[in-house]
């Protein structure tokens, strides 16, 4: 699963693409042309550990679909859409905000994630990614896009005790 141990300490912020790896990178197209997509309920609460423990998280596409905004909507995490170049979007993001490259987490699965995923210090990517993209991730999750790769990142490879991270925000 992991070519090296990461911790979340030392991850200025975590940005998901989000077709392929929120979703199962497939589309469902009515009658009407209207899109809909698949993905996991249980990353929504891999979200609201990230947000409690106060960990800036991002989704980055290149989809400008109102799917990816809703999506971004019910999960309160900022989504950048329509994004043409995303190694140029990291860039500005890291700029804007005083993050570095070398302590992002970059989670995509496919090549139009490459240079995203080559340029962050950290990188993840579903079991049914691109090989190429396997070949650079940090991590190769056991979790297929969209089955629940933000849960596996922070209950398997981050260890985090989620009811305990839910209880003390409780309390």
């Amino acid at each position: 699963m992991t070519k090296e141990k990461i911790n979340l300490k030392n991850i200025d912020a975590v940005v998901f693409d989000f077709d392929g790896v929120l979703t199962d990178n497939r589309v469902y197209l009515d009658q009407h042309g209207t899109e809909s997509v698949v993905c996991s309920r249980g990353d929504g609460l891999a979200f609201d550990v990230l947000r409690i423990l106060g960990k800036p998280t991002y989704i980055l596409s290149t989809e400008k679909n109102p799917v990816v905004s809703k999506r971004g909507q019910k999960l309160m995490v900022p989504v950048l859409q329509g994004i043409k170049n995303k190694a140029d979007t990291l860039r500005s993001l890291t700029n804007k905000n005083n993050y570095s490259l070398e302590r992002l987490l970059y989670v995509g699965n496919d090549l139009n994630d490459f240079q995203a995923l080559t340029m962050c210090g950290y990188s993840a990517c579903p079991a049914d990614s691109h090989v190429r993209i396997k070949d650079k991730a940090t991590i190769v999750l056991r979790t297929k896009g969209g089955e629940g790769v933000a849960r596996e990142l922070i209950e398997d490879v981050f260890s985090i005790d989620i009811v305990k991270t839910l209880d003390k925000k409780a309390k």
